[in-house]
């Protein structure tokens, strides 16, 4: 499920957001040594936290059905996880880094969800939706100052974009339909009578 969030992501940000902008779409951690490396303007979607969406979960199972009616599997309800990444622009001037930060967070701000076209792979097969929000504000006591200093790199302007995707347990076959009914019948053994004896 996480490469096909990705993979939305990289095309929603090359192909829409920032197409003609010369850019290299990347999800590396962005550390010192990364940072050294890289040549020409870079946008980096840096994964950095996956948890359970507790909130989205469901009881129950769902059926799937053929097309005459008939159930053939069933499985638990999808599993919401929350992806947050750390969204920076790299390149030679910082004007430039903000720039790409503001059509960035422009873009993204104006969808609620990974648009259905970019969705693939487990994504695109479910037909639910994937919301995703940025810039609000971090939860459960998240810091990006101690995500960078675990990185070992220097604080940089930067978003924060939480994917919540559908993860689906494994299908589990529906047993056979009935195909015939078998009625047993047996006489049920009544209270033994006294037996008199003649005299």
């Amino acid at each position: 499920m996480i490469p096909d969030v990705d993979d939305a992501l990289r095309a929603l940000v090359a192909e829409d957001l920032l197409a003609g902008a010369g850019a290299t779409v990347a999800f590396d951690a962005p550390t010192t040594e990364w940072a050294a490396r890289r040549t020409g303007p870079v946008v980096n979607l840096f994964l950095y936290d996956v948890r359970e969406d507790l909130a989205r979960q469901r009881q129950g199972e769902v059926v799937e059905r053929a097309p005459d009616g008939r159930p053939v599997a069933r499985r638990d309800p999808p599993r919401y996880f929350a992806l947050s990444y750390l969204i920076t622009a790299w390149t030679s001037h910082p004007t430039d880094e903000h720039r790409l930060l503001s059509t960035l967070l422009a873009g993204l701000a104006a969808h609620d969800e990974l648009p259905a076209g970019h969705l693939a792979g487990s994504l695109a097969a479910l037909g639910l939706a994937v919301p995703m929000s940025v810039a609000s504000p971090p939860g459960d006591g998240r810091a990006l100052a101690d995500i960078w200093s675990a990185l070992g790199g220097q604080l940089k302007p930067s978003l924060d974009l939480v994917v919540t995707a559908p993860l689906t347990p494994a299908r589990r076959p529906a047993p056979p339909p009935v195909t015939e009914r078998v009625v047993a019948v047996r006489e049920r053994p009544g209270p033994r009578r006294p037996h008199r004896r003649r005299t």
